[in-house]
């Protein structure tokens, strides 16, 4: 094929991959709510588990009355089997025992009230009378561990960027065919059959790097991120878009990364490098997978390793692809050398 041909070839993938992309997208429409809930999930967890360590800290910090009662050891189970987290407040103990109908001097002899008067707004309450309680009240209805929105249009936004990913995840197996169609196109006709069988393991491939990104990523790199906030003393504030960005990022940076074996088998077969070449050169190539993975993931050592070690297998195992699966000589290759 002409320069001109292979344009022509990659506009026309091009046209039907983006209208793959948009049968998708109305099908995303269709779900779409339930996606924007569904991809909070990791950044709920993990904001759970900053408030849950940090309130039980705070507890066991400042009751001294529950360590002598001996609640010390059962506090992170509260806080963890009934899903707790609490607010303190000060209080006046003889304010509420007004409200309540208390009569302390005769109900709580052994309370120190002898400044204090009970029946009048006039009550001149002693600085001990005034202590700290804690309210307790479900996690899910914390405001803090909810994503937020700064501008009436960002929930709209988002859920056109939700149904937008839905519809290219939907049509991913389309979109791989289309791209693999146009190499196709640059490959000797006994190459083409190896279409058929390069398209499920790229899709393959790219499926399994977004899933391990949003499975087993998130959570420990959130938990990385949000150990500087303890440390610093600073409470986290998510936006939706700025969490929906790090949704989109991570997974396509490790789907796109997991095309190594795939990439490493290319160059093999366009004689660019051999088996003989990855292996005499793997320490540069490790080198150069964990650059790459400091700059396609977020600024944290935890995402850069997690991304770096799935490489540094896939790398051998590109070259196990090449070796079980090697270049055949083309009937052009003659013609080439004369």
């Amino acid at each position: 094929m002409t320069f001109g041909e292979h344009l022509e070839e990659l506009r026309s993938c091009l046209f039907k991959a983006i209208v793959g992309l948009a049968i998708g997208f109305v099908f995303g429409l269709m779900i779409g709510g339930d996606v924007v809930e569904w991809i909070q999930i990791p950044l709920k967890n993990a904001l759970t588990a900053y408030y849950e360590k940090q309130s039980e800290e705070t507890v066991l910090e400042k009751i001294d009355q529950l360590k002598a009662d001996g609640y010390q050891d059962d506090i992170a189970e509260i806080i963890a089997r009934k899903s707790l987290l609490p607010e303190e407040v000060f209080v006046s103990r003889v304010e509420l025992a007004r409200k309540l109908g208390i009569d302390l001097q005769k109900d709580v002899p052994d309370t120190n009230v002898a400044d204090t008067k009970v029946d009048g707004t006039d009550a001149d309450t002693a600085d001990e009378d005034i202590v700290a309680v804690f309210l307790w009240h479900k996690i899910a209805d914390d405001i803090r561990v909810r994503t937020t929105a700064l501008n009436a249009h960002e929930a709209f936004t988002i859920f056109i960027k939700a149904a937008l990913l839905v519809g290219a995840i939907l049509a991913s197996p389309w979109i791989f065919y289309q791209i693999w169609a146009f190499v196709a196109a640059g490959l000797y006709p006994h190459e083409k059959k190896y279409i058929h069988f390069f398209l499920p393991i790229s899709l393959g491939l790219f499926l399994a790097g977004a899933a391990l990104a949003f499975f087993f990523v998130f959570e420990p790199v959130l938990n990385f991120l949000f150990s500087f906030n303890d440390w610093l003393k600073i409470d986290p504030d998510p936006r939706i878009s700025e969490w929906l960005g790090f949704v989109l990022i991570l997974p396509l940076g490790f789907g796109v990364s997991f095309q190594l074996p795939l990439v490493m088998l290319f160059l093999e077969r366009i004689g660019i490098f051999d088996v003989q070449a990855y292996l005499t050169k793997w320490r540069i190539a490790i080198l150069v997978i964990f650059i790459l993975s400091m700059f396609l993931t977020p600024a944290d050592p935890t995402s850069m390793l997690l991304m770096a070690g799935p490489l540094t297998i896939l790398y051998f195992g590109g070259i196990l692809l090449c070796h079980f699966l090697p270049r055949s000589q083309s009937p052009f290759d003659s013609l080439d050398e004369e």
